[in-house]
């Protein structure tokens, strides 16, 4: 009984000393994990980083790991103390750490209201690794330190391109491993299951398709769960975070044509009443730029459950009606 004790009350003093934070101006609150010992970040730095932003409850609202994407932006001058960049003179190349920029400061400062998302918390809470930060050299002009910069984070990016493309067939044949799906491949390299095959009648040029998708990610979240990015569904919009008080969540409009080639290829494969799983290289997707709109990566693989629900055929002079969305386009 003893030794439970002491042991619990170890592990009640480490759990303090992680939520052990430092208070700093304007409400900020921050902690180091790892301090590399370099130059601290200056004003005029441009800084790459991979973080995880989070509200009080622990739930992630955006991670730039989940894209596989590090942000690059230049530190501009703060607003006020406690502001996130202030907070970033705090730390230097490859440091690591937790900060909580207060949210009643920062709309009180700059006189706009807290997001949504966090209209109850007092906190936006970011987990941070400083990957790089391009100084400019003494003496140096703004001009040059601007084509140097550039020069730089232009190599940097096709690098980190270049290792994406690599493990594009990697992810499809993990994500077709875990979800247990005996695929068929089209000459093109779109994989399929068929669900359901629906009616002998198919979508051809001119039709109007009424469809139910969701569109993914082929790679899991830090929480395990796959990155939604397009639904028809409003439960699953609801569980993705997707809220748009815009969008009608109901069976959209497609024609041949109007979406990416993957997606256009897939739904043709069924008839009305169908269901298809797709699994979308890049090259049937939105290639080497990705989608930063719907935060999909340069040569990310997409997955697709589509389901027809209806097929129009044309009526003589009515203009093709084609999907309000443009996440798949």
């Amino acid at each position: 009984m003893k030794k439970s004790i002491v042991i619990l009350f170890a592990a009640t003093i480490g759990l303090a000393a992680c939520n052990n934070y430092k208070k700093a101006k304007g409400g900020l609150e921050y902690k180091i994990f790892t301090d590399a010992g370099k130059e601290k970040i200056k004003e005029g730095d441009i800084v790459k980083l991979n973080f995880v932003q989070k509200n009080e409850r622990d739930t992630v609202i955006f991670s730039t790991y989940d894209i596989e994407s590090p942000q690059v932006f230049p530190v501009a001058k703060k607003m006020y103390g406690g502001d996130m960049n202030d907070v970033l003179t705090l730390f230097g190349e490859g440091d690591s750490a937790s900060f909580k920029l207060n949210l009643d400061t920062m709309a009180k400062r700059t006189g706009q209201p807290k997001p949504p998302t966090n209209a109850k918390d007092t906190y936006l809470i970011f987990d941070i690794k400083v990957e790089k930060v391009f100084k400019k050299s003494a003496g140096e002009t703004d001009q040059a330190f601007q084509k140097r910069a550039q020069e730089f984070f232009q190599k940097d990016y096709l690098a980190a391109q270049g290792k994406l493309k690599g493990a594009e067939a990697a992810k499809i044949k993990a994500y077709i491993e875990d979800n247990k799906l005996k695929t068929q491949t089209t000459a093109s390299g779109l994989q399929y299951v068929i669900n359901n095959p629906g009616s002998a009648q198919k979508p051809i040029l001119g039709d109007t398709v009424m469809l139910n998708y969701t569109g993914k990610l082929a790679t899991k979240k830090s929480d395990g769960t796959y990155h939604v990015f397009d639904t028809t569904d409003e439960k699953i919009a609801k569980e993705a975070k997707l809220g748009n008080p815009m969008v009608k969540y109901e069976p959209r409009p497609f024609s041949i044509g109007n979406a990416i080639p993957g997606f256009d290829e897939g739904y043709q494969l069924i008839g009305k009443g169908g269901k298809i799983t797709l699994i979308i290289p890049s090259k049937l997707g939105y290639g080497e730029g990705g989608q930063p709109q719907a935060k999909i990566s340069p040569y990310a693989p997409l997955i697709f459950e589509i389901e027809i629900v209806n097929i129009k055929k044309p009526v003589a002079g009515a203009p093709a009606v084609t999907a309000p969305p443009v996440v798949i386009r």
